[in-house]
């Protein structure tokens, strides 16, 4: 039983869970495209494509380069059943200033209506033009609302139902928004929309209508009055083998729809039909194994003119993977039920194929879809844009493979020509050709792609990115660091994944070059003057090659004019003094004075004035410019060189050297932190920084005569140079990271090191393995440096014959052709360097990490760039980091003109890109490839690992396992592989002592796990416990480095950061950060150390084990059909299992959750039922039920009295057993507190935040209410969906509960903010729920306020709420609570 203290905090938030209301708001939209057009949307002459994603659309374009760029992405507050475009066409439809030219995105869906949307450049949006009403709002099988065909012309338009009936619609030639003529419905329907029953005997549309596609004529020839239209459609009969092909016809005069002619062709199952462009009366009817060319010009007599043979096409010459066999389509559910109808549901998969292919619709894990069919059909398809005379048609048939199927005709006939494999992948769910060459492949369960046309093959350009089915999901919450992420699986086999979806910087790309920059080495911007407020060069640096272009309008090459060497390689350039530009190059420092040709103020000369410096017999390796100082180093030998640059006369410079010295270690490094120039624009983000809490630079440290290098010992050093004083070293950061072997740690060589002043100075080095180190510089040394203690730990610098004890020693130093000695001892800071200690450690990546200041400030953002871009902020008491939402780059540079202050320039793939990031957040999604179907994912602390459960392996040995991922790189560590035929269900992690075992439940039964009625088959599964253990063995790197112990322990400590994905947040307590500590300790941290699963124990129960939970730290429950046990391990010994207790449901369980003592079991019929453990008497007591029937899909308990629901049918619902009777029948008494219809499938609900908290959030806490709602947002709920989307539920308190409902309610019915496709969204949102029901609150309706005019805003508020007695609602507390809900979330 619980313990009183546990008792006290849930009856606390027991109390407060009745004055709880949830806001929700999707994050990431769904991924699954299911629909995919083009046209003319945002003017006549943009070529704009349209994904439909059944509860969104997206805008997008695919640039030059075949990336797809995101316009807009928009809610649609309704479920898409199918889009298409309808072309602008002067003679049907007469000209609108608004319209003219642009074509219209046609939308049927399940608000019973037919929507015509035109896109508003001005609102950056689409906007409903009309709407025409076709049904009832739902998704009932027989009325009108799921395939559109609209006439190539652009003059009919036909809608149809899934069976027995359709509606044909005329477009009109009148002006205005009344775009539908005249329309019918075949057959006819009364005003009710029930079918007449007379017309159901005469009828010949009596089955389920598979496809259909207009006949065109040729309207040049034909005038308006004359042109009936044509209707051809694929029909299947009840109880029929083959379908048949249809032919209809609307009689615009009489009104009357005639069937002109039906046939069934002998031979294999027809499955589509498709009108071939510019050869009237012509369609391409597509059949099991082969396509029929139809010719329909008689409709009285239809007749196949050609036949072409998919099984004689040869092997694709391209192959993007050796997978075999076709994306099994999406089983809704782990456990098989009713896949069929949730596919078809969800659209992912057309549920005529499995009839085709013959799978068992209650199969779960079974054989059927491995089966290799020789048969082919086409499943995707699209035509050459365009009105070239002859059509050629690009198609993907079930296996993958892309082929081109090419029209020629003569004067009497037309002819079919088919080309080779062009291309092999995943089969496509939707392809469309586009401008360019380009074409976008789409697939059901996987990332699609975009391929380019080229010499009659298709080669692959970029992905178009598709996370979904996301299966499970693991929210890992980090609380010291504040920032959350998700590890999700994702995607069906063979394409099955682990995605990292994180917070991040939002870029805007302003121009994107070709790809024409190869070998790009180096990029670096510099100003004319220092005082400059702008950039005036952008240099290039390639292998043998630089190039200098103006900063601009347009970039112009301007190498000539500024005279930096151009056949040189650039290894630093920058600004030494106002007009003096400096390039260090493998052979010399050159000096440059650019004329004016180049630079307003440069020299008023032809040819620009240059000098140069040249080192003795060696070559430069590395350098750096600073403000009146030059460093540069060389290798083999090594050498250190200190120069400066003097006016000799006018126009006449000359480079000096100060001061030289050899070095024992070669240089991998040099930075010289720059002086804070006045008036600077900010190159990124608000800085939120208060002045006032900097502490001063340490002693010794002056910006201007300080720098900082990285050395090959491996170490960061910072020196101090003086020309009265010479060089002088004042602090050394020794890099010494060995594993538990004592070997140390490879790649920890720096490969650019930074000063970071925030409250202290910091030294930021990045490694060439991907780490970023920050070490800190003693608090005493800044104030008492002589009180330091005198003996110092063995340190030694990069010089040469210097003495390690470094007491009272005089390090001979070269200057020009004098020698000379420097005394580290004439002062008291000059009693030896200063120890840096290392005090956090983080992995960002696995390639060398580059750090570009964004500013010439020390507290400026910095940009880490490894494999992945980061941005690191000062913050207080630390740094904050936050991934950019850029693709992986080489190179980056901020560029600040007056055209783009806050510009930056990336390097990626060969182009440049120069983007601007902008105040907001997004989330970023990184890919892991697993293979297999990816079921399962936990993340194990101790180990820093995720343990994935995978499925449908394509193995001999065994189709599932359970692996462990390294979540930074994503490789497969260990595995632990399930017996054949077994496949693993579920698997949680549970506490046995201090340590952590992973309990797994599988299924050892072929077949369905659950009969029609929703009761258990009669199966068998398995439940396992495993333990992971760690292997000592040479491989494992435990890193190892001293760090002082008085500060705060482990628990609080920065070393976590090494795990590569947290925010780094120190505070006075962490490690190494208290004044007061003087000793040493040796304190070690797992990179990535080697672990296995190992079987501790395992028993057969009798059902499928389809989930686990933990329960009170101290047992576990286990599910096998509709029975679950508890369990609990003896003495804390994970091989010795008990059962203690079992408890038995009426159909079957399908997930188990706990919460202190209460235990919340969902099942396939009666929902949620609540239960209690006694303990004493080792006996389950059902307490609470669910008060409705529900399909359960996943369930997380709030406290010990409220449950949050998802089903199978797209509703969350919130059910609470507080304030009850105590005298309630146990049969129905827990209370439906709210719900939400998302409109998909939520299989994963979790609690957690999933927010990250910037520094701007300090200034957020000073407004009213802001600290509830950023509070509020750490207890509330995210969910995943079988479409891809994430959705948070926050918690909001009652009173912004009501002032927002008012405003939604508002929202949902002004013209700017309804429902685009018509629905009602009061009706749209408490769909699925019973009468009444309080529903959650739709932020993504809300979130529309922010994007209004303030009189758009003011005009919405007015709108009366119906209530007699409403009173106003305050513009600016709607405002400022919307944008801190909206901060919290975004």
């Amino acid at each position: 039983m619980a313990i009183a203290g546990k008792d006290s905090s849930s009856a606390q938030s027991r109390s407060r869970s009745n004055d709880v209301h949830y806001l929700a708001k999707c994050v990431l939209r769904g991924s699954v495209i299911l629909q995919v057009v083009h046209g003319h949307l945002r003017s006549p002459s943009s070529f704009d494509i349209v994904f439909g994603k059944e509860t969104s659309i997206e805008l997008v374009v695919i640039s030059e380069d075949g990336i797809v760029q995101s316009i807009c992405e928009q809610t649609v507050f309704g479920t898409i059943k199918d889009l298409a475009i309808l072309r602008w066409n002067e003679k049907f439809r007469a000209p609108n200033p608004q319209l003219l030219g642009k074509d219209l995105l046609v939308v049927i869906s399940d608000s019973g209506k037919l929507s015509f949307l035109a896109f508003c450049n001005e609102m950056h949006r689409f906007f409903p033009v009309i709407h025409v009403q076709l049904s009832h709002h739902g998704n009932s099988r027989h009325q009108v609302g799921r395939m559109l065909a609209i006439d190539s012309n652009g003059c009919f338009l036909a809608a149809s139902a899934y069976e027995d009936q359709l509606a044909l619609f005329s477009v009109s030639v009148s002006a205005g928004n009344n775009i539908i003529d005249k329309k019918i419905f075949y057959p006819p329907v009364n005003e009710e929309g029930t079918i007449i029953a007379d017309d159901i005997q005469r009828t010949n549309i009596c089955g389920t209508i598979w496809s259909m596609c207009f006949i065109s004529k040729d309207v040049s020839q034909t005038s308006t009055d004359e042109y009936n239209p044509i209707l051809a459609i694929i029909l299947n009969r009840r109880g029929a083998i083959l379908n048949e092909l249809l032919v209809l016809g609307w009689n615009i005069k009489e009104h009357a729809v005639h069937v002109f002619s039906q046939c069934t062709e002998a031979g294999p199952l027809a499955l589509n039909i498709v009108e071939v462009p510019h050869a009237y009366g012509f369609a391409l009817l597509f059949r099991i194994d082969d396509a029929l060319l139809m010719d329909l010009r008689d409709p009285n007599s239809p007749r196949c003119v050609d036949r072409t043979s998919f099984n004689l096409l040869r092997t694709a010459v391209k192959e993007r993977s050796s997978v075999e066999e076709s994306c099994r389509g999406l089983y809704g559910d782990d456990e098989g039920i009713f896949n069929v109808a949730a596919s078809a549901l969800l659209e992912l998969r057309d549920s005529r194929m499995e009839i085709v292919k013959g799978d068992d619709p209650m199969s779960i894990d079974g054989n059927s879809g491995n089966v290799n069919s020789t048969s082919k059909h086409v499943c995707s398809w699209s035509w050459e844009p365009g009105n070239s005379p002859s059509s050629r048609m690009i198609c993907c048939v079930d296996t993958g493979e892309l082929f081109m199927m090419e029209f020629s005709s003569d004067p009497n006939d037309i002819k079919i020509c088919i080309s080779d494999y062009l291309y092999k992948g995943l089969p496509c769910k939707a392809l469309l050709w586009v401008n360019d060459g380009f074409v976008a492949a789409l697939v059901e369960m996987g990332d699609g792609m975009v391929l380019k046309l080229e010499n009659q093959e298709l080669l692959y350009r970029s992905p178009i990115q598709n996370i979904a089915p996301i299966l499970d999901m693991s929210v890992v919450d980090y609380h010291d660091e504040k920032q959350e992420q998700i590890f999700a699986c994702c995607g069906m086999a063979p394409e099955g994944s682990l995605r990292i979806i994180r917070s991040g910087v939002s870029v805007e790309k302003l121009l994107t070059t070709a790809p024409i920059y190869h070998g790009i080495t180096g990029t670096w911007t510099v100003r004319m003057k220092v005082i400059d407020s702008y950039h005036s060069f952008l240099v290039l640096s390639f292998v043998e090659e630089t190039r200098v272009l103006s900063v601009g309008l347009s970039f112009t090459d301007v190498t000539d004019a500024v005279g930096f060497q151009p056949d040189a390689c650039t290894l630093a350039c920058g600004l030494v003094s106002d007009g003096l530009l400096v390039q260090i190059h493998r052979n010399a420092v050159k000096l440059c004075l650019p004329t004016s040709a180049a630079h307003p103020e440069g020299v008023p000369l032809s040819s620009p004035i240059c000098t140069s410096w040249f080192p003795d017999n060696v070559s430069i390796s590395l350098g750096a410019i600073g403000h009146n100082l030059i460093v540069v180093a060389t290798s083999n030998p090594c050498f250190l060189f200190i120069l400066g640059a003097k006016s000799l006369s006018a126009y006449h410079y000359e480079i000096y050297e100060m001061q030289h010295l050899r070095l024992q270690n070669e240089l991998s490094c040099i930075s010289i932190p720059q002086k804070s120039s006045e008036n600077k624009p900010s190159t990124s983000l608000p800085k939120f920084l208060d002045n006032s809490h900097v502490s001063a630079l340490p002693v010794g440290v002056e910006i201007g005569n300080t720098f900082v290098i990285g050395t090959h010992k491996p170490s960061v050093e910072i020196f101090s140079f003086l020309p009265e004083k010479g060089l002088r070293i004042l602090a050394v950061g020794v890099i010494s990271l060995t594993n538990t072997m004592g070997t140390a740690i490879s790649g920890c060589i720096p490969q650019d090191v930074r000063l970071v002043l925030v409250d202290r100075l910091y030294i930021v080095s990045g490694l060439r393995n991907g780490m970023l180190l920050r070490f800190e510089w003693p608090a005493r040394s800044t104030v008492f440096p002589s009180e330091l203690p005198s003996q110092r730990p063995s340190i030694s610098p990069c010089f040469g014959n210097i003495d390690t004890a470094l007491s009272n020693v005089t390090a001979p130093i070269s200057i020009g052709q004098q020698t000379c000695a420097i005394n580290l001892s004439e002062k008291a800071e000059d009693s030896g360097p200063i120890h840096l200690q290392l005090i956090a450690i983080r992995r960002i990546g696995i390639t060398p990490v580059f750090l570009v200041p964004l500013r010439n400030s020390l507290d400026a953002e910095i940009i880490a760039l490894s494999d992945r871009p980061w941005l690191l902020q000062t913050a207080r008491h630390g740094l904050s980091y936050t991934s950019i939402s850029f693709q992986p780059a080489t190179h980056v540079t901020p560029v600040c003109s007056v055209e783009c202050p806050k510009g930056i320039l990336f390097v990626a793939e060969n182009s440049l890109h120069l983007v601007e990031m902008v105040h907001s957040k997004r989330l970023n999604v990184q890919k892991f490839y697993l293979g297999g179907t990816p079921r399962k994912v936990l993340y194990h602390s101790e180990s820093r690992l995720l343990l994935v459960m995978r499925t449908e392996l394509n193995s001999e040995l065994s189709s599932s396992d359970i692996c462990c991922v390294d979540p930074l790189s994503g490789s497969l560590l260990s595995t632990y592989k399930l017996e054949p035929g077994e496949t693993g269900k579920s698997m949680q992690l549970v506490k046995v002592g201090s340590e952590q075992v992973l309990v797994v439940g599988t299924s050892q039964s072929a077949g369905p796990a659950i009969m029609a009625s929703g009761e258990a088959e009669s199966t068998k599964g398995r439940l396992i416990v495993l333990c992971l253990e760690r292997i000592q063995n040479s491989d494992s790197s435990s890193l190892i480095f001293c760090s002082k112990p008085g500060s705060s322990s482990q628990q609080t400590s920065p070393f976590r950061e090494i795990v590569g994905y947290a925010t780094e947040q120190l505070s006075i307590s962490s490690l190494c950060s208290s004044p007061d500590d003087s000793s040493c300790d040796r304190v070690k941290l797992e990179e990535m150390e080697a672990w296995e699963l190992r079987l501790a124990y395992d028993t057969v129960l009798p059902g499928i084990v389809l989930a686990v939970c933990p329960y009170l730290d101290r047992y576990f429950l286990a599910s096998a059909g509709s029975i679950f046990y508890v369990y609990g391990f003896l003495n804390d010994n994970p091989r010795r299992v008990r059962k203690f207790a079992l408890g038995r449901t009426r159909f079957t369980i399908m997930c188990l959750t706990a919460q202190f003592t209460r235990i919340a079991v969902g099942d396939c019929r009666d929902g949620i039922l609540f239960y209690s453990y006694q303990e004493d008497l080792r006996k389950l007591e059902q307490l609470h039920c669910d008060p409705v029937q529900r399909l359960v899909a996943d369930c997380t308990l709030m406290d010990m009295d409220t449950a949050f629901v998802s089903d199978r049918k797209g509703n969350i619902a919130v059910l609470s057993c507080s304030n009850l009777e105590d005298n309630a029948s146990p049969e129905c008494n827990l209370k439906l507190s709210c719900s939400y219809y998302i409109g998909e499938v939520a299989m994963s609900v979790r609690k957690g935040s999933f927010s990250y908290k910037l520094p701007a959030d300090n200034l957020l806490k000073g407004c009213n209410g802001a600290d509830a709602i950023l509070d509020l947002s750490h207890n509330s709920i995210v969910a995943s969906t079988l479409l891809g989307s994430i959705m948070i539920f926050i918690p909001i308190s009652r009173e912004d509960h009501q002032l927002l409902e008012a405003v939604q309610a508002r929202l949902a019915v002004h013209p700017l903010t309804a429902p685009i496709l018509g629905n009602d969204h009061n009706e749209f949102r408490g769909r699925e729920s019973p009468a009444g029901v309080p529903k959650i609150l739709d932020g993504d309706m809300l979130a529309q306020f922010l994007d209004l005019t303030s009189m758009q805003q003011e005009a919405v508020l007015s709108l009366s709420s119906g209530s007699p007695s409403h009173s106003p609602i305050p513009l600016n507390q709607v405002v400022r609570l919307l944008e801190r809900v909206h901060y919290a979330l975004n």
